[in-house]
């Protein structure tokens, strides 16, 4: 009886004991509560001062994509990944791409970290040049990446915590600027959403393309599927409740700053990536200058750390599964057991990247890896359940639909720079598949990007 009951235990597994106010909040804090602020220079000056009105169309297209996020995660509840979906709804060698493109993401973060601290840090420290600043931040990265270094999910909520008391301040100073300094009349409270004299369609997209970024994160709610309690309706609706929670917040917080500092004049190039801190220095002098600088500094830090961290375990699978020279990429150090060569050369190629490309650049050319998987996962969502499940959901043709013409509409109003050096890297990618391809006698698209 003892051996058949020992033989009967169920084996130890992950406990489902997240509810759905759990996921949402872990959502918030992977985006993050100040995720419009480091931006909002760069899409103030491509929508012309319509930074809520991006934000907002933004949103929806992020929802559209969240609802087939969701749907996917209840077919393959254990994966969670646009590679998975995508390779397995539609064909391997489209996953592959995603997850090639994705890989792209994942390099170009740090790098428009480092820019964006570099940026801030000068805000501190003017006397100490950009290139300083950048070699300091990229020396930072690679060397807590080689010790292994990570923060956890308690460090992370606590710097989410913190953010969002900061976001309080700012907008209690905004509120109290706006209310005795600025003094906007009639039409003046609309011109964040609507502004005669700057609105044109071309630009609105276009800084729809870069706002984007506001909500990049929130399809990691669906590795969460295993601890969720009722995760077939808790997934899809946290995925969704956090795009709508965030894109509300965000679309507030850059309301009171374009009533703070009208976006009819762009800002210079010497504050662009910064130009939400001026905006806390116009309502809250130094001290909410200071205090939001070093906030999204810390952030910014914490983001390129992590998604350097990401990107070297990355290469490591690949070189791990013949996509890349084992040799070089599936190596670990005896030592600190950390892919060495590959945060060395994500060191390089961040610090590469933080004095060729500026802010703007590096975010562009991240969103179009970013939509590239959006795109997919709409269309997989889209064939999955119009065409192959014997599960019924509400609107399973016209929301994947939606969700794919709006996306890939943005995608084209993406900078036509953008779009080549993507469809460079893309080329990259499928000449390396052929290459694996014949070198390993099996299709690179099985490996686990």
């Amino acid at each position: 009886m003892d051996a058949t009951a020992h033989m009967e235990a169920p084996a130890p597994g992950l406990r489902r004991t997240l509810k759905l106010h759990h996921l949402i909040l872990y959502g918030i804090i992977i985006i993050q509560p100040t995720a419009p602020m480091s931006i909002y220079g760069v899409v103030s000056n491509a929508a012309r001062g319509h930074v809520v009105t991006t934000i907002l169309i933004a949103m929806v297209a992020m929802l559209f994509t969240a609802v087939s996020y969701g749907r996917m995660a209840r077919v393959y509840p254990s994966a969670g990944s646009a590679y998975t979906y995508v390779g397995n709804e539609i064909h391997p060698l489209a996953g592959y791409i995603v997850g090639w493109s994705m890989l792209m993401d994942y390099m170009l973060n740090p790098i428009i970290c480092a820019i964006w601290c570099s940026a801030a840090a000068q805000n501190i420290l003017p006397q100490i040049p950009y290139a300083a600043w950048a070699i300091a931040f990229v020396l930072v990265f690679t060397g807590l990446n080689l010790r292994g270094v990570q923060s956890s999910s308690r460090v992370n909520t606590l710097l989410a915590l913190g953010m969002s008391v900061v976001v309080v301040i700012f907008i209690a100073y905004a509120i109290r600027y706006i209310a005795l300094v600025a003094k906007p009349i009639g039409g003046q409270w609309l011109l964040p959403f609507y502004d005669p004299a700057t609105f044109a369609p071309g630009r609105i997209f276009h800084g729809t393309s870069i706002a984007v970024l506001t909500y990049i994160g929130f399809d990691g709610i669906s590795t969460m599927s295993e601890e969720v309690e009722n995760p077939r309706r808790n997934i899809l609706l946290a995925t969704v409740l956090t795009c709508f929670v965030i894109g509300i917040l965000s679309a507030v917080e850059v309301y009171l700053a374009q009533l703070v500092w009208p976006g009819r004049t762009p800002f210079p190039q010497s504050m662009v990536d910064t130009a939400f801190v001026e905006v806390a220095h116009r309502v809250g002098g130094k001290f909410l200058f200071q205090l939001l600088n070093a906030t999204l500094l810390i952030a910014n830090m914490g983001s390129g750390i992590a998604a350097q961290f990401g990107a070297a375990r990355l290469l490591y699978g690949m070189g791990r599964a013949d996509a890349l020279p084992k040799r070089f990429f599936g190596a670990i150090s005896p030592t600190t057991h950390i892919p060495r060569n590959n945060v060395l050369l994500l060191g390089a190629i961040t610090l590469l990247g933080a004095f060729l490309m500026s802010f703007e650049q590096g975010a562009e050319l991240l969103n179009f890896g970013a939509f590239i998987a959006f795109i997919g996962v709409n269309l997989a969502a889209l064939l999955h359940y119009k065409y192959r499940s014997q599960e019924k959901v509400a609107f399973a043709f016209l929301s994947p639909l939606c969700g794919i013409i709006v996306c890939t509409f943005i995608w084209f109003n993406l900078n036509l720079n953008a779009k080549l050096l993507g469809a460079a890297w893309i080329v990259i990618g499928l000449f390396l598949y052929l290459v694996m391809r014949k070198t390993t006698n099996r299709p690179a698209a099985d490996l686990p990007i």
